[in-house]
């Protein structure tokens, strides 16, 4: 490897060195509201609301002119948007931005097997192109290719980072390809590129909350922070601290997706939280709520499983990172109320008490539901398993919501709210 050792603890040869390319579709909603009503998205003023109908109602994507000429960008209110001709206001259409963000997949797909393609978010997107340079060139190659391919297909600009590994790629993506269009960055340039990065929350992990005690210790670049002590770090942060380091120097361990096995079957469900969460319990309602609906999908196809995962994002104010374990039990279910009591021993395991954004339960290791063992000994248990499916039945008939636990009427609860939604927006 050519990379230079920049920090004189870091050995930057022990680490991964790949091609990995943070594709980012600059303003998705506000760009693809563009495009489907026939205006250029790069010099139309467009937002995107999530309610037309309340003023206080979030702008979730600006166009980039609506950001350069009026000031207007996503987390502004509804109220705040100039009364100007010029611009364009219009709803939310999340099942249109899911539909085309699939295609964008697709495409990503000619170039990469699935496996080498991580979807961070609707518009955004991870590429491994490592070993394709006789196929496609060299990966600023491709990523020209990528990026002309989706202004040709969709009409879609898009921005293109690359680096050694997942963290880095992001970082050159916000702090260099947003402006360029495409940039790339290796472990040779963390010094000079990474390092003076000021104020830090310009770093991808850090929020202001997080800044605001890192300036307290003296730390306001990237650099201080890559050269405090780990240690000094560690006592500060626990495992964070750790993350902070490494991620100052450039180092990021994360695997692009591992390979999928042939024939494994798994129900799962995903949220990101409409709000950070930062009462344990209210966290448990929305896992429950959840919990409910893995269940309901696996029962839906007959199938039970015995291994339950659980997953845990925390909030960016709070550097992020977060959990993903899974614990197996002995008798295959898709009984709502085991999956959560193992959602808990997990939760009561690994949860940090940090403030939670993004909640993921898959049920897993997956049999046949007629093969289940009923034990003659726990006839509640067959009760509890007749019920789930009578449940099921009365929401296919009435809709979803029309059964819903206690919690989801709580202020936590999201079920009631979502049976309404398409990624947590009206969907037309």
């Amino acid at each position: 490897m050519s990379a230079k050792n920049h920090n004189p603890v870091i050995d930057y040869s022990s680490f991964p060195d790949r091609k990995i390319l943070c594709i980012d579709m600059k303003s998705f909603y506000a760009s693809c509201a563009a495009i489907t009503r026939g205006l250029d998205p790069l010099t139309t003023h467009l937002a995107v609301v999530a309610d037309l109908n309340r003023s206080g109602s979030v702008v979730l994507a600006a166009s980039p002119a609506l950001k350069k000429d009026f000031g207007i960008k996503t987390g502004n209110r509804l109220f705040e948007i100039p009364d100007d001709p010029r611009i364009h206001i219009v709803p939310a259409q999340m099942r249109l931005y899911l539909e085309i963000s699939s295609e964008i997949t697709r495409l990503f797909h000619r170039y990469v097997p699935k496996e080498a393609i991580h979807t961070y978010s609707v518009d955004e997107s991870f590429l491994d192109v490592t070993g394709t340079e006789r196929l496609w060139g060299s990966a600023e190659e491709v990523a020209k290719m990528i990026q002309d391919e989706m202004l040709e297909t969709f009409h879609l600009p898009c921005a293109i980072g690359i680096g050694p590994n997942m963290l880095m790629s992001k970082l050159c993506l916000d702090l260099d390809a947003k402006k360029e269009g495409i940039a790339e960055w290796t472990y040779d340039d963390i010094k000079t590129r990474l390092w003076p990065v000021t104020p830090l929350r310009e770093m991808w992990g850090i929020g202001s909350q997080l800044e605001k005690r890192l300036n307290r210790m003296g730390i306001t670049t990237i650099g201080q922070l890559a050269r405090y002590p780990l240690k000094q770090l560690e006592k500060t942060f626990g495992v964070m601290g750790n993350q902070l380091y490494y991620h100052a120097n450039g180092v990021d361990l994360s695997e692009l997706g591992a390979p999928i096995m042939q024939g494994q079957i798994s129900f799962g469900k995903s949220q990101i939280l409409l709000r950070d969460y930062h009462d344990p319990e209210e966290v448990k309602y929305v896992i429950l709520e959840m919990c409910e609906e893995v269940a309901k999908r696996a029962r839906t196809h007959q199938k039970a499983g015995r291994t339950i995962s659980l997953g845990l994002s925390y909030s960016k104010d709070e550097a992020a990172g977060g959990f993903y374990r899974s614990r197996s039990i002995d008798t295959p279910t898709n009984i709502t109320m085991e999956l959560y009591d193992v959602c808990m021993q997990l939760f009561d395991e690994f949860y940090e008490q940090r403030t939670v954004r993004k909640i993921s339960i898959a049920l897993s290791n997956i049999s046949d539901d007629v093969g289940m063992q009923m034990s003659f000994f726990e006839p509640e248990r067959d009760k509890q398993r007749d019920l789930g499916y009578v449940m099921d039945s009365i929401r296919d008939r009435f809709g979803n919501d029309a059964l819903l636990r206690a919690v989801s009427y709580t202020k936590a609860g999201t079920a009631k709210h979502r049976s309404k939604l398409v990624g947590g927006h009206y969907a037309e």
